[in-house]
């Protein structure tokens, strides 16, 4: 019981911040100790980083007994230059497309056109759809 997780050497596409995100977005009464084993992080680490969510405006919480309730600000825009103007409502429905791969629009089944044709899965149409996705949680300036 609360052993050190076992470590991941090389890089990974997510930050460690993303993944306490996307672990609160998915249940926001979630205690620290289940969100460090689900994303293998020790519990400390865990702290740190929602203290970082907090401080920077991404997450608040309530005291509810013993336990702390969460609140993503899902307006509050990414930080990285090139990330410009896309939301934490974005970067969290993406991530949740990923979890949900299969639940498409009505009429369109997966890996099929609005007209019923078969499409490739080149890079281009993958990003084109991540493009669509990003686009609809932009900020207006």
């Amino acid at each position: 019981m609360g052993g050190v997780p076992e470590g991941h050497s090389g890089w990974t596409f997510l930050t460690n911040h993303a993944r306490v995100l996307a672990a609160i977005a998915d249940d926001p009464g979630t205690r620290i100790r289940d969100i460090a084993a689900r994303c293998r992080l020790t519990e400390r680490a865990v702290q740190k980083i929602i203290s970082d969510l907090e401080q920077n405006g991404y997450l608040t919480h309530t005291r509810q007994g013993r336990s702390n309730r969460y609140r993503i600000e899902e307006g509050t825009v990414l930080r990285h230059p090139a990330d410009a103007g896309l939301t934490v409502a974005g970067l969290l429905a993406a991530l949740d497309q990923h979890e949900n791969p299969h639940e498409t629009r009505p009429g369109q089944g997966a890996g099929h056109g609005s007209d019923g044709t078969e499409e490739s899965p080149d890079d281009d149409s993958m990003t084109a759809t991540k493009s669509v996705h990003a686009d609809r949680h932009r900020v207006k300036s």
